[in-house]
């Protein structure tokens, strides 16, 4: 049987559905047993579906999530904006490393590198380390084209039409 190879899987662009697709991977990826952790960069709030749904029904999934429950200033990021995501960063190097889980996905991990938050070089750096069968998924807006060249499979998410324009606000379940 041929040993699992790891991937890099890449989620962008300006439509919904980044988060949602990564956590369909990981719910297969949990299915067959695999392990899976995930953090949630720029992000702190324990009332998203996703989250109460991990923490009480998959435990082969771990959340961590490593931000603030308020939107970051694009060009002005707090120093505890900053400091959150670089410790996310941190832990994400830490667990891709141990090479314990088969699948880590670093949400909203472009958004961090486009706003300043982290470095792209630590990125592709977390890339260039990982241990071979470990899959590293990243989503967010704003992937940057040297991320894009080291993943190996992009998706580019692009809004058609988005119930929002209509007016319509914010679901629990659908947008959290």
């Amino acid at each position: 049987m041929q040993e699992k190879k790891g991937l890099v899987l890449l989620y962008t662009g300006n439509g919904k559905g980044k988060t949602t697709a990564s956590l369909g991977l990981a719910l297969r990826a949990v299915g067959h047993g695999k392990k899976v952790f995930m953090i949630q960069f720029m992000k702190d709030n324990e009332n998203y579906g996703e989250v109460q749904a991990i923490r009480k029904y998959l435990r082969n999934f771990e959340l961590v999530q490593s931000g603030l429950d308020t939107f970051v200033k694009k060009g002005n990021p707090s120093s505890e904006d900053i400091r959150l995501a670089r410790e996310g960063l941190d832990l994400a190097r830490k667990i891709i490393l141990e090479g314990q889980h088969d699948m880590v996905i670093l949400d909203e991990i472009n958004v961090a590198v486009d706003y300043g938050l982290v470095s792209e070089e630590d990125v592709l750096n977390l890339i260039s380390v990982r241990p071979e069968h470990v899959t590293i998924v990243l989503t967010g807006r704003y992937a940057s084209q040297k991320i894009m060249e080291k993943a190996d499979m992009v998706s580019d998410v692009q809004e058609i039409k988005h119930h929002w324009q209509k007016g319509i606000p914010a679901q629990a379940g659908i947008e959290y």
